[in-house]
This record gives structure tokens, sequence and C-alpha cells, in this order.
């Protein structure tokens, strides 16, 4: 079977996958709370009753008219302090990173997690969803902001955008940290593409426009949720997926998230191009041991010049859900370590 047949039976089996949601997940599963899918105060207070103590004193949502569209982040931490900036993945938010905030704060660091283009309370355009693209609105937040500097820390699809950046502005990037995905042209990226596997069935099913959000609409949660707890070796709370499915339940929550994979094509054309040139800067790679494995530390090798990292223990594909301590201590320790300070970010 050619790469196109198994492109083709990917999409069947994907859309076959997405009507067995459609029709059964709503009974094998609790069903979810009615604000599940409600955008409004009480996905908000949601939002908050999951976060660490204190979170709100220390961190706080912010706006920004960047690149044409309207960026939510949440910012903490001194205003001095050396810039990391945080991009989650799908179907996350910048909430995935709540329990990894605080302690970057509290060492010194000005923190901000992103909902990138499409994600969370950010503006869902309907174009604009190649990484390239998606890097240049994260960079024009960071100058919006006055800094030029900053380390990055992508996780899943924020990889991809934290890579094109890196790749473009290489100057800019003091370190980057990438989290449990292989990258678009890389050669993890094409084995797992010319290998039928199931993990990947997805795939096929978001490229579908118009059908996929047809099939999934008003089964977000149940969607999510399954997504979550067969890429997760320790729990992720239902309280924690409902926050990420009420998101997605927003008006051109799925259509946005589903166009991030749509680009796949042109991310694969351009990152062909950015990895020509290994990036400079120090680049931590890790993946959960239960997940991707070493398969990030090896596709960051053919990127990158400098890299540290390794596996997370007992850990699946969600690590700043699944294991916030090891991911907290691993940034630190490789943002102290010499050669990944750099100077001021202004």
């Amino acid at each position: 079977m050619d790469r196109l047949d198994i492109g083709r039976s990917a999409v069947r089996l994907a859309i076959m996958a997405t009507v067995v949601v459609a029709a059964g997940l709503g009974t094998a599963f609790a069903q979810p709370s009615p604000d599940a899918h409600d955008s409004g105060p009480h996905a908000t207070a949601l939002t908050q009753s999951g976060l660490p103590d204190g979170f709100r004193d220390e961190f706080h949502d912010r706006f920004a008219q960047v690149n044409g569209i309207r960026l939510h982040y949440v910012i903490g931490g001194p205003d001095n302090g050396p810039l990391v900036v945080l991009l989650h993945g799908w179907p996350q938010t910048w909430y995935t990173w709540r329990k990894v905030m605080p302690p970057l704060a509290k060492a010194g660091y000005r923190t901000i997690a992103v909902d990138y283009r499409g994600a969370g309370d950010s503006d869902k355009p309907a174009g604009g969803y190649d990484k390239a693209t998606m890097a240049a609105d994260i960079r024009a937040l960071i100058h919006h902001l006055g800094a030029s500097r900053l380390h990055l820390v992508g996780r899943d699809i924020g990889v991809m955008v934290a890579f094109a950046y890196a790749a473009q502005w290489p100057d800019e990037v003091q370190t980057l940290a990438m989290l449990d995905v292989p990258i678009p042209a890389t050669t993890a990226w094409n084995d797992a593409k010319s290998k039928p596997d199931p993990e990947l069935w997805h795939f096929g099913l978001f490229q579908q426009r118009d059908i996929a959000e047809m099939l999934v609409k008003g089964h977000e949660y149940e969607l999510i949720r399954d997504f979550y707890k067969k890429r997760a070796f320790r729990p992720v709370s239902d309280d924690d997926i409902a926050v990420y499915a009420s998101a997605y339940a927003a008006p051109g929550g799925l259509r946005a998230g589903f166009e991030l994979y749509r680009a796949f094509p042109e991310d694969e054309r351009r990152f062909a191009e950015f990895e020509k040139h290994k990036l400079p800067m120090p680049v931590l790679a890790l993946a959960g041991d239960k997940s991707n494995g070493m398969i990030e530390m090896t596709m960051a090798r053919e990127i990158a010049s400098d890299v540290r990292g390794g596996v997370a223990p007992d850990t699946g594909h969600w690590l700043p859900d699944e294991n916030p301590e090891f991911l907290t201590a691993q940034l630190l320790t490789f943002l102290r370590q010499p050669g990944t300070q750099g100077q001021s970010n202004r």
C-alpha cells in the first residue's frame, strides 16, 4: 500500500472513529456538566477553580492587538526578570502551564503563557494557522511588551510554533525547550507519517474541512476527554479536561483547532527550508517515557547543534498536566546552565 492509500485509509478510519464518538461516547462516559460547552462566566470560574493557591495574586490576564489579531496571555513574575514564553498544544490552552508558572516566577523569570492564534480567549481568524505565521504572532506580542529576547518553551503544536520562531529569528531566542512532538519535515515526522499508527487517526479526520466540524460539534467534551485519557499515563482530572473542552466548544474553537492540522502541508514545506540550518541556541528536548520517549532527543539533534534533555519518567503525552514538578525542575536546571542565560531580554 502506497502513502496515498495509507492517507485515504487514515481518513476513512478517522471518520468512522469520530462517527462512533458522535454516536456513542455520550453514553460511554458520564455526561459532562451543562457548563462544559459554556464559554461564559461559569467557564471562567471553572478555570480559576483548578489554579494553584495564590495564582491570581501573581499572574494576570492580558490582551494585545498584534499582527492583525488579538492575543490573550497570562503574565507574572518580576518585571525585569528574564522572559520565558510558554506555548501550549492541541487541545489545550494557556491553562496547561498553571503549575509550571509559579515556580518559574519565584525563580525570578518573567513568565508568560499565551493562548496562540485560534485557542482559548485569543482571536480565531479564518487563516494564518501555518506555524511560521503563528510564530510571527508571538514575536509581535513580545515586541509589543517591549522585549526582544526570550526563552521559548513549546509543547505539541506549541513546539512547532516555537521552532518556527527560533528558525526565523535565532538571534532573539536565548533557549528553546521542545516537549513531546515531532516537528514537520524531520525524520521523526516523516517516519510517523509513513507508518500506519492508530494514535494518529486524528490527522486524517481533522484535515477534512467542514466534515470534521460537523461530526464533532456538540461532542467536544467526549472527544477531548477520550483524546486526553488515551495519551496520558498519570491521571488528568475531568475538571481540567473540561476547561479545554469548554474553550474548543466556544464559537470558532473547533474549526480553529482543526486548521492547525490543515496547515501541516505548508508547515512541511517551510520547515524543510528552516531545517537546512541547525539552530544555534541551546535546546532542551523532553518527552514522556510512555509517549515519544527518546524520539524527541534524536529529532532535536537533527535540527539543533546544542541539545540536552531526556525523558520524563512514568509520564504520557501531557507533561505540564501529568508531571509538572519534573518538568519545572528540568526547565530551571536548563535555564540556569552556563550558556543559556544570556543577557537582558530588552
